[in-house]
């Protein structure tokens, strides 16, 4: 099937099952309607002569993947697509030479996932109750993770239309995160960052990476596209620490223009989750195969032979 076919299908079956009401957003959804706005700003400066094929191998968190496209965090609607779900994404993703990440809740069989070979990284919810967040973090630990992370943003829980779907949190502060950070024995991920301000107590931290993203439009309304502060967060990171992105990433297109704003991955659920009620496992690894060959189609007609060259100077 192609990407299109992929996602219509998969939308499909997903509202055959019941299940579209998890794709939706937060309240008035404009935070998904703003995110595919943002993308139609910007176009590329096209460099045909000379060009030569592009790669799309990059190292993120220490692991060599075959693609920039990762997996973002998400577990809940997983086992309700199918039983076998989280097995059947691990495995699409791991094929398609790329990373897997876990949210909430914290999947019973994260060991199992991890013994798939894929490389894991596991978020956690910053819960009111604190000992949770050390206590899942040992789980995940003790599976063998790539990485654990703190999803920042959540500090509220998060919500679905009118509906609160994580409950229990509370916002966490810089010593709360620093007392995470000498606890790990893993990188640490802080996933939720949307404003400088909060990019410069991430590395207060001593955070490994930071995702900046707007939740997959799930926790408060009205928010920005990750494009739209990624300028200001950039020059606050200056490279100390590698940058993550997401946010409506559906093609390679969007890919490489999250690329150019100073992100070295992006991260995407809706179109794994599509691709998983499509065609299982094949259809998890072909959404990320098919993005990451519109990826690497458009780095060639731009110029562009690595993600690691990518600047922002191809948009226009």
């Amino acid at each position: 099937m192609k990407l299109s076919e992929i996602y219509a299908k998969g939308a499909e079956n997903l509202r055959k099952k019941k299940l579209l009401f998890y794709l939706q957003g937060v309240e008035t959804e404009f935070v998904l309607e703003h995110n595919e706005e943002i993308f139609k700003r910007f176009k590329f400066l096209q460099k045909a002569i000379g060009s030569k094929p592009a790669s799309t191998e990059t190292t993120l968190l220490g692991v060599n993947l075959q693609t920039p496209i990762t997996m973002s965090s998400v577990s809940m609607p997983i086992p309700q697509i199918a039983e076998d779900g989280l097995i059947q994404v691990a495995q699409g993703v791991r094929e398609a030479g790329s990373m897997m990440w876990t949210g909430s809740p914290l999947p019973k069989n994260l060991d199992e996932l991890v013994r798939t070979g894929v490389p894991l990284v596991q978020t956690i919810k910053p819960y009111e109750e604190r000992g949770r967040i050390f206590q899942e973090i040992e789980t995940a630990e003790r599976a063998g993770v790539t990485a654990v992370g703190v999803e920042v943003d959540a500090g509220q829980g998060t919500k679905i239309r009118d509906q609160i779907m994580a409950s229990g949190c509370t916002p966490i502060s810089v010593g709360e995160l620093r007392e995470i950070k000498e606890a790990v024995k893993r990188p640490l991920v802080l996933k939720g960052v949307l404003s400088p301000w909060d990019a410069e107590k991430s590395l207060e931290v001593g955070a490994d990476l930071i995702v900046v993203s707007n939740h997959g439009a799930h926790t408060i309304d009205s928010l920005p596209h990750p494009l739209e502060v990624m300028d200001e967060i950039v020059k606050v990171i200056d490279g100390r620490i590698p940058i993550m992105v997401d946010g409506g990433f559906r093609r390679g297109t969007d890919v490489l223009k999250g690329l150019a704003f100073g992100a070295q991955a992006v991260g995407i659920v809706r179109p794994i989750l599509y691709g998983l009620a499509a065609n299982g496992k094949e259809g998890v690894r072909e959404v990320l195969e098919q993005m990451t060959s519109e990826l690497r189609r458009t780095m060639t007609m731009v110029g562009i032979r690595s993600p690691a060259e990518v600047k922002k100077d191809i948009l226009l």
